[in-house]
């Protein structure tokens, strides 16, 4: 969700009340309850006429919404108990749903980065990788930011250089935090971890932390190093983003962010924002980046990141195409 994305909701949700943004908030996950709900903590006075604008475009955006998907739980269980009876739909219904009732790992969905890092930074980091790749890639990042760089570059490694998890690797999970997964010894083995799991992680890592961790993928395996750089979105890569892709990137992002992101970025990539932009707004950010003084590389690489963030969240909705070094596109 971008910035600007959580300030509307977050108005929304003012605008809502207390009972109906109760209501709201039951449905939402654990990160998007953070984060509205901070920015509901420190928003100022609204103007009627935006809260009125932001109401607007959620009636918009409801009307043109579809209702499939929903509840779809209940919907799948209703189904199969009418064809099948009570107790082969039992059966079936477990083997589906089961996997998805993991409390322990919701738990720490809703916990902060420190809170998680303190209850799990003395098990093995072998655990520990395990646990990190069922949360979100931010989160999970923010947690390995609170680790010490040798246990931080050897759980990235591990994560690297999983490839699934076994039934009774799971009972270990359950000693380590309750019931982080269920499962039992007639389930296949879950696909996680890997190379494409490590490289969303880094993507969200610091600079510095990030060459540390590399550095030590090289030193254990240069070609698996390698494959995870490939799969690493970076700044420059907004470059293989067509116009249309670009569009719709700038809608998403705040101008002050997009400002600090570009005085590190090649004249190239400039003028291909510029580009994809009104000449008028073109013609003040140019005067706006001329403007602005020098700024830290790491407010400029941590500014890059969010914009990445971004990137990646319409990329997994299908709105743009990411393309991998000339590679065939991928998402």
């Amino acid at each position: 969700m971008s910035d600007d994305g959580v300030q509307k909701a977050a108005t929304f949700m003012l605008a809502l009340g207390e009972d109906g943004a109760a209501e709201v908030m039951k449905f939402l996950g654990p990160r998007e309850v953070q984060k509205i709900g901070a920015t509901m903590a420190t928003i100022g006075p609204i103007p009627h006429e935006k809260i009125a604008k932001v109401l607007e475009e959620f009636k918009s955006e409801a009307d043109m919404s579809s209702s499939v998907g929903l509840d779809s739980d209940d919907y799948i269980r209703n189904v199969l108990t009418k064809a099948l009876g009570d107790d082969k739909a039992s059966s079936l219904l477990n083997r589906i749903l089961g996997g998805k009732d993991a409390s322990g790992i919701e738990s720490l969905k809703w916990m902060d980065a420190q809170s998680v890092a303190d209850l799990i930074k003395n098990e093995h980091p072998q655990i520990i990788a395990t646990i990190l790749v069922h949360l979100e890639s931010d989160q999970a990042c923010e947690i390995l930011n609170h680790f010490s760089e040798r246990l931080r570059n050897d759980v990235v490694l591990r994560i690297a250089t999983l490839d699934g998890i076994q039934p009774t690797a799971l009972r270990e999970l359950n000693d380590v935090l309750t019931k982080l997964l269920t499962g039992n010894e007639s389930l296949k083995k879950k696909s996680i971890g890997g190379v494409r799991a490590a490289a969303e992680i880094l993507n969200f890592m610091s600079g510095e932390n990030e060459a540390s961790v590399m550095d030590n993928l090289r030193k254990y395996d240069n070609d698996m190093a390698e494959k995870i750089m490939d799969e690493m979105f970076v700044f420059d890569n907004i470059m293989d983003i067509d116009d249309k892709g670009i569009q719709l990137l700038l809608r998403e992002v705040q101008s002050d962010s997009l400002i600090v992101a570009l005085k590190g970025a090649s004249q190239e990539m400039r003028e291909k924002i510029f580009r994809n932009m009104s000449a008028r707004a073109a013609e003040m950010m140019r005067e706006d980046l001329e403007s602005k003084g020098p700024v830290r590389l790491s407010e400029v690489e941590t500014q890059q990141k969010q914009i990445l963030i971004v990137v990646r969240r319409l990329a997994d909705e299908g709105q743009i195409m990411l393309g991998s070094k000339g590679d065939d596109a991928y998402v």
